[in-house]
Order: C-alpha cells, then structure tokens, then sequence
C-alpha cells in the first residue's frame, strides 16, 4: 500500500494535524502502534512508517568518512527527525522546528509520495505543481516507464 494524493488539513494551536483517513490506514498497516518519523527535507516535512524510517537511518550511519554535503545532509534529515505515535483520534503533531522549517502557519497540505508522505504550505507547495514537467516526463520515460498521459 502506497501513500497518495494531496489533502488539505488544518493544524490546530497545537499543530497538531488529523492524518488522512487512508493515511492513517495504511501507516498503522506498517507498523501496528502507529509510530511515523516526521523529518525535514526539500522544504517541507516527510513522513515515514517508522519500519522504513529505521531502514533508511541504518543505512545512512553505514556511510563512512563521509564527505561534508552528505554529514551536512544528516544534519538536517536525520537531525531533524521526530518519532511519535498517532494519537486517539488519529492525529500527529508537527513541532514548533517542523512547521517552522516548512512554513506551515494554519493550512497544511498532505502529499502521497508511495512509501512515505510529505507535509507542505499550501504556499510552497503551489509553485512546485505549477512547474513544467516536460524534461522529466522525457527522462522517466528513457528509464524505460512507459508515462503514457
């Protein structure tokens, strides 16, 4: 099961955001007591199962003498990451750092993104839709995807 689709939620004063209904479905699908890490990256909040967010975090410390950008990647991804459980009613809360980072005052929208899901501004996230995609639909499709639309 993959997260999809994009929905807008409201966070409350305490930033606190109701999952998407099938959201909260498929995370509790991975992982029963409805654990996710919330990080930051790209601008907004990504989302993951917490099994998946483990796999990533092993395989990110196994880098060795790692070069500058790539501690400085894990200084904002992994330093930025936030365990929590969904609570009763079916709600995660970003932190003060996390709407901060993606400038989330109020609104927020959700985005599937498959195996995990990120949290925008509506603000920043309109012009990310509204670029054109030309180049990549091209490139996907030398990967040998058929993108037929």
């Amino acid at each position: 099961m993959y997260f999809r689709g994009r929905i807008l939620r409201n966070a409350d004063p305490k930033g606190r955001l109701m999952l998407p209904p099938e959201f909260r479905d498929i995370l509790f699908s991975r992982t029963p007591e409805g654990r996710v890490v919330l990080t930051t990256y790209d601008g907004c909040v990504v989302g993951f199962p917490f099994p998946d967010w483990e796999d990533f975090e092993h395989k990110m410390n196994r880098i060795k003498n790692a070069p500058r950008r790539v501690r400085d990647f894990r200084r904002l991804v992994l330093g930025g990451a936030e365990d929590m459980a969904v609570d009763a009613q079916g709600r995660i809360r970003l932190s003060r750092a996390h709407m901060a980072y993606a400038g989330i005052d109020r609104e927020a929208t959700f985005v599937g993104q498959g195996p995990r899901f990120e949290i925008w501004s509506p603000e920043r996230l309109a012009p990310v839709l509204a670029q054109d995609f030309d180049d990549v639909a091209q490139a996907i499709a030398e990967t040998g995807i058929d993108f037929g639309f």
